[in-house]
């Protein structure tokens, strides 16, 4: 299939020879660190320049000798999918001080290093600031104390800094993600649904606390991930009489037959007058209040260790090449900048304007400006908190407002993980704006049976962790029970439709629309939320499921190429699912450090075959041991799973054996990932807004008639933004043969994933981050965020 035309640019035309870049990480660990450190190495060799580790981040800077080390490109093999950070990191006194940054610059002309690439948090992308505006001035000093000679001052005239934001608690502004943030909630929400169980058990309350000194992030979007029954975070203290509503919350759920209950703080939570929200003051109080039995967990720096997440392994290797990009274009004049992704766009902004703005934040908590804390965290972050209120806090009946409207939600085409939580938050928004909502079983099969009945607040509880599809759902098309289905909208009195699902959810609503010439009852509000393990349904970047899906393939290939360590060298040949969509085979091999991902979307034949085997072999000749292919499943009739097992185990014979292996369905099965269940929660929220609207806009005469283009929607992820697209429009956009978008954004991170395998290739960088300003650089939509 044809790729978009954009404009390639070769490395020869971004020429790092003569360049010496340095890496290193400092203050706290995140997941994620060495994925980011494997890229500006690899990335930084492609280009021609020498790239150096410096070990123990500022002190190592400091001290040099053996702490400044070449990285090679095989000394940054099998550190992907490690967590932490390989190289070291630790806080750093002496840099602070004048004499310990004049240490640091000889240590760095010595060798002669004017590019750094640093990756931690503000304190130390702060620093690094500082150490650029001093550069000429220590250099200055260097030479009077006859350290250096004079020609090396022009020679080394500007220090480039471009930062990367490691941190786990997601607390720098200008940026959606910070590397190990996923991880973290990985961490967290396998503690929560491990104990949800256990308080299930014993009708126990427990209290969670997770870490965020200063930002409730990760509190935040755990409590929306499981479902907590109470969230305190340090940027929206709660009310003066808090306590009391809290014990009334857990005693009304315990009334509603809900048999545990969970309370996550933020280490860092607040009252209202500043005071610290401890564990123990919370368990004191149900006990005290309830006499509910209670138990408190601190999860520590449990939140801090793992393997990276697939998310945070992408995230740091887009970054780390993003970097080396922004050190090769960078000028004496460019400002320092960090690195980031909005949505899924690479952007570059200044570093100083980022600090500020997180250093605003605590500002405006220390003076209790709360709503300008929430509000300088990010649209993100505001979201996430409106959403948790929305879906956590049920109003009083008399408090709802009365639409007398009907609902009907469903799930369509295969399983996938975080349909619940999209289920969940479409039922407790719509019956928050005065809708009855009901729900349909096994899609538009169990719909055109009668299969339908009233949902209500109390019956999603508990829906967010749940894999699969509850509801049931089937690939079957209404068009052939088109008049049963019709036949249950009037008998049940739908206004609108909310349809969960993959690419028969947007075959479905064609259908639907289609048919609205011959059914009235077809003319109401329509919406599809996109939710599939292949993410192939155009209109959006990502599905709910998808990033699920991931993980499943990464920590699979990760126990795999483990499985060979310490043996001869092997080769494994894996094969994911997508049908015609090489999504998963393609993030997937990034995310696990492939060597190859074979895919329908971009043809291959028998020379590329033999050439990557070529390539694996020279590779194994020297010091890999372990190699990683990854197949589509529909990416070629003829050049099947079976057949590349086999040529590879032939021409590699004497150098390497093969493997292979075919994931199937366990890439659909297990928990939602926190991504997928945050993602699912707020778009399918947004749907549900969008329904409401629609549904007064609509309604004339008694009656909802919606019959225009724009009253049948996909809501999907765009860019940096979410976005609703009539289905109609989609068409033109569309591979209905292949059932997938006739353009996929995914293609353009092909070229990383070669680049990282050592391939010689090209890099389309004209959609490469491009330098803006904090202020005013999100566009008014931009509650997607990465749906985090």
């Amino acid at each position: 299939m044809a790729q978009p035309d954009t404009k390639k640019i070769f490395f020869e035309n971004l020429s790092g020879a003569g360049k010496a870049i340095a890496v290193l990480t400092s203050g706290g660990d995140a997941q994620g660190m060495n994925a980011a450190v494997r890229a500006v190495v690899r990335m930084g060799l492609y280009v021609g320049a020498k790239v150096y580790f410096i070990h123990e981040g500022y002190q190592g800077m400091v001290d040099g000798g053996d702490n400044i080390e070449e990285a090679s490109w095989e000394s940054v093999s099998s550190m992907l999918q490690v967590g932490g950070t390989v190289i070291g990191s630790a806080r750093c006194k002496e840099f602070r001080s004048h004499e310990g940054r004049l240490k640091a610059a000889h240590n760095l002309v010595q060798r002669g290093i004017t590019n750094l690439c640093v990756i931690g948090g503000d304190g130390s992308l702060t620093g690094a600031n500082l150490f650029r505006e001093e550069w000429s001035g220590l250099l200055s000093e260097l030479v009077e104390q006859g350290l250096i000679e004079a020609k090396s001052v022009q020679k080394y005239s500007a220090l480039h800094i471009v930062g990367m934001v490691g941190s786990i608690d997601n607390d720098f502004c200008g940026t959606d993600m910070t590397i190990g943030t996923d991880s973290a909630l990985h961490r967290i929400i396998e503690v929560v649904d491990a104990i949800m169980t256990t308080a299930q058990s014993h009708q126990r309350t427990f209290v969670l606390e997770v870490m965020g000194r200063h930002c409730g992030y990760l509190a935040l979007v755990s409590a929306l991930a499981c479902g907590a029954d109470w969230v305190l975070i340090p940027e929206m203290p709660p009310d003066d009489g808090w306590e009391d509503k809290m014990c009334e919350k857990l005693s009304a759920n315990r009334a509603g037959m809900k048999r545990l209950n969970i309370i996550i703080i933020a280490e860092g939570a607040i009252d209202q007058n500043n005071r610290p929200i401890t564990t123990d003051y919370v368990k004191d109080l149900v006990v005290k209040n309830l006499g509910f039995d209670t138990r408190v967990t601190i999860l520590g720096h449990v939140q801090r260790g793992g393997t990276p997440s697939a998310f945070d392994r992408i995230l740091a290797s887009r970054m780390g090449v993003e970097a080396v990009l922004a050190l090769l274009e960078t000028t004496a004049n460019t400002p320092a900048c960090v690195v980031s992704l909005s949505g899924n766009q690479s952007v570059r902004l200044p570093l100083m304007e980022c600090v500020q703005m997180t250093q605003a934040v605590q500002k405006a908590m220390d003076e209790k400006r709360f709503e300008d804390a929430v509000k300088l965290r990010g649209r993100s972050f505001e979201n996430n908190l409106k959403t948790y209120k929305l879906l956590a806090h049920r109003k009083p009946e008399s408090e709802l407002p009365v639409s007398n409207f009907n609902v009907a939600v469903l799930n369509v085409g295969a399983p996938a993980a975080g349909m619940n939580a999209a289920v969940r938050s479409a039922v407790r928004v719509g019956i928050s704006e005065g809708h009855k909502m009901f729900a349909v079983s096994d899609g538009f099969e169990g719909f055109s049976k009668g299969q339908i009945k009233e949902i209500k607040w109390s019956d999603v509880g508990g829906w967010t962790g749940q894999g699969g599809s509850l509801l049931g759902t089937k690939r079957t098309l209404p068009a052939k029970h088109v008049e049963k289905i019709a036949q249950q909208m009037r008998q049940h009195n739908i206004s609108a439709l909310l349809v969960i699902g993959g690419f028969e959810a947007l075959l479905s609503l064609l259908e639907l629309q289609a048919a609205r010439g011959r059914y009235d009852e077809f003319c109401v509000p329509m919406v599809m939320v996109p939710a599939t393990v292949s993410n192939n349904v155009p209109g959006s970047d990502l599905s709910i499921g998808a990033d699920t899906a991931l993980n499943a393939i990464t920590t699979t290939c990760d126990r795999i190429k483990q499985s060979a360590s310490g043996t001869k060298r092997r080769v494994f040949i894996i094969e994911t699912m997508g049908g015609y969509c090489g999504y998963l085979a393609s993030v997937g091999g990034l995310a696990s450090g492939a060597d190859a991902a074979y895919i329908y979307e971009e043809p291959f034949d028998i020379k590329d075959l033999q050439a990557n085997v070529e390539h694996l072999t020279e590779k194994m000749k020297t010091s890999i041991q372990r190699g990683l292919v990854l197949r589509n499943e529909n990416s070629n009739d003829n050049y099947t799973t079976d057949f590349i097992y086999q040529l590879y185990s032939e021409e590699g014979r004497g150098v390497f054996d093969c493997r292979k292996n075919v994931l199937g369905h366990m890439q659909q099965g297990g928990a939602p990932s926190p991504f997928d269940r945050n993602f699912g929660t707020k778009i399918s929220a947004k749907a549900m807004q969008w329904i409401t609207n629609k549904l007064q806009e609509t309604f004339r005469n008694g009656r909802v008639f919606a019959n225009t283009e724009d009253s049948c929607c996909l809501l999907g992820m765009h860019r940096r933004a979410l976005v609703f697209q009539p289905v109609v429009d989609l068409k033109d956009k569309t591979d209905f043969v292949h059932r997938i978008p006739k353009e996929q954004w995914w293609l353009k991170l092909r070229p990383l994933m070669k680049i990282l395998a050592k391939y010689k290739t090209s890099y389309d960088v004209s959609d490469s981050g491009q330098l803006e300003h904090v202020v005013g650089s999100r566009p008014k939509e931009l509650d997607a965020a990465v749906a985090m």
